[in-house]
């Protein structure tokens, strides 16, 4: 069996994608800075038949994303799917003219350091199962692609891990490892069919197993 590794596990989406993708017969990796949070999730998903198992990393600290990782392996078998949506900080939210260089060094190690060394950490694993197998997903907000004047800490960080995911799915999609992007405009809102947590994983699953795009975007509000 193979895995999918989920970094920023939450009771929304990363809830559903395991839900999703544990019924297509993956175990599942729960990744958060809360460890009773992820093993309460992963306790209510074995009991609807989900292998799923909680782990600690900091998205800030590269060397807890790849213990993590590492763990993941050893614990449910080889990563198949890596999907990196950690929920950024609230005080990432600033006005452009109020943020100054200090306030970006959060948001990048937050959005572009995390992945990347998450990336590193997997792509081993992807290469040995061989062509046509990994797939690695980025979920998104709208400020990646078109920047906000007061989202500005995210706006940066957001694009840096845009340009960069555009980067892997070129070059590693030469080696048949999938890269997406998953972009969601707004913010995720009950009565919102489109941007429920359910349909968001379903269109995860289709970048996985279509293999032939490299975004969806989720229109805003």
């Amino acid at each position: 069996m193979t895995s999918i590794a989920i970094i920023g596990a939450g009771a929304g989406l990363g809830a559903a994608v395991a839900r999703k993708f544990g019924a297509e017969g993956y175990a599942v990796g729960l990744i958060s800075r809360n460890q009773a949070r992820v093993d309460a999730l992963a306790d209510d998903l074995g009991k609807e038949g989900v292998q799923a198992k909680g782990f600690t990393a900091d998205v800030r600290d590269p060397k807890s994303v790849a213990a993590a990782l590492e763990q993941v392996t050893e614990t449910l078998g080889p990563i198949e799917v890596l999907q990196y949506s950690p929920l950024p900080q609230k005080d990432f939210m600033r006005p452009v003219l109020e943020t100054t260089h200090d306030d970006l060094y959060v948001p990048v190690e937050f959005s572009i350091y995390g992945p990347v060394a998450a990336v590193h950490q997997v792509l081993p694993g992807m290469r040995f199962l061989g062509e046509n197998r990994g797939t690695i997903l980025f979920v998104n907000g709208g400020s990646a692609v078109k920047p906000g004047r007061n989202v500005t800490g995210t706006s940066v960080a957001f694009a840096g891990q845009a340009a960069y995911a555009e980067l892997l799915h070129e070059v590693l999609g030469e080696e048949g490892i999938q890269v997406s992007q998953l972009i969601i405009g707004g913010a995720i809102i009950e009565g919102d069919d489109e941007k429920d947590p359910a349909v968001l994983a379903g269109h995860l699953w289709d970048l996985h197993t279509k293999r032939d795009r490299f975004r969806h975007q989720v229109s805003a509000d």
